[in-house]
């Protein structure tokens, strides 16, 4: 699995209006085909620039559906956002590769 994430540092301006159309955002990137879930989470600490800090990380099961995404769906998908706010948010992206995911195990007493 793969998990495409993206920063996002939003100006408390803007920052109800960014959320609310983050949410549908999100819901449109999920309707692609291309990824099994996504988290939206704030980042917890605070920016020298000021705003607020958010992280989404969105899930695929294979670089093929990462590399699609890109090549089918991110242009069309990324300027949506940068038309509506593009000076109040400033974004980066990465990739992270999931090597193995690890869960409790119950303890009996």
């Amino acid at each position: 699995m793969y998990i495409y994430n993206v920063t996002v540092n939003i100006e408390e301006s803007v920052h109800e209006e960014w959320l609310a159309w983050m949410q549908d955002h999100i819901s449109e990137v999920l309707n692609t085909g291309k990824f099994i879930s996504a988290k939206l989470t704030q980042v917890l600490v605070e920016e020298d620039m000021g705003g607020i800090t958010y992280s989404i990380q969105y899930t695929a099961n294979s670089r093929e559906d990462l590399d699609e995404y890109y090549k089918e769906d991110a242009p069309k998908l990324r300027s949506e956002g940068m038309k509506k706010f593009a000076d109040k948010m400033l974004t980066f992206r990465t990739e992270l590769k999931v090597i193995k995911e690890f869960y409790p195990t119950s303890v009996n007493n």
